[in-house]
């Protein structure tokens, strides 16, 4: 066994005091190497070879009892599993928008009408500032100066005559315009052409500023 170290402290006015330091025990384990006559080799620890075998001798030493023990490493933590990526991001369509509000187009007056009287005296309302001239028939005498005796007839064309109606009166008189039409339709067997002309001027009259 090695020898113990001393150690004194003095100490003034005291008795010297002294303490025994042990250093830490160390343990010897001796391994043996033994190969046999086969040459079979095996370990042994702290036993000799047998005789007959050839014998290597190993000292080695363990670490002092009294040592802090070294710590073992701490385990590392297992690995996370990679979170899933998020699903992508689908924008909705934006909703759709509302078509834009139809215009409507402003209302015009009401045409042009003209008041047109024929060559006896007659009136009526007319689209035409000049309508077609009519044939007025004439007097036919004989050759003595008197009408008893006329074997023919004869005619003169005349235009009538029409002038604008006001435009304060328009609306009124598209509205006579369309009882006249009407009332020649309602007496005149077989005259498509009067109502498709009756519908045409209502139309005129509900799209100009006679009808709200």
């Amino acid at each position: 066994m090695r020898r113990s170290r001393v150690v004194c402290m003095a100490m003034s006015g005291a008795l010297g005091l002294c303490a025994t330091a042990t250093p830490p025990v160390r343990a010897e384990v001796v391994i043996y190497r033994c190969t046999d006559a086969s040459g079979a080799v095996s370990l042994q620890n702290g036993t000799p070879c047998p005789k007959g075998s050839r014998q290597q001798k190993k000292v080695m030493e363990t670490p002092p009892q009294d040592a802090v023990p070294v710590p073992a490493p701490a385990p590392e933590p297992p690995l996370m599993p990679m979170p899933a990526p998020p699903p992508p991001v689908v924008e909705a369509p934006p909703p759709p928008q509302p078509p834009p509000p139809s215009v409507a187009t402003p209302k015009q007056p009401p045409p042009a009408l003209f008041e047109c009287r024929t060559w006896d005296r007659e009136r009526y309302l007319s689209e035409e500032a000049r309508p077609p001239a009519r044939c007025a028939p004439l007097q036919v005498t004989g050759l003595d100066g008197s009408g008893a005796m006329a074997g023919g007839t004869a005619c003169q064309m005349i235009e009538d005559q029409c002038q604008p109606v006001a435009d304060a009166a328009l609306c009124e008189a598209w509205g006579q315009r369309i009882r006249d039409i009407e009332s020649t339709a309602a007496f005149a067997s077989g005259a498509p052409n009067l109502q498709a002309d009756s519908e045409r001027v209502r139309r005129i009259v509900a799209t100009s500023t006679c009808t709200p």
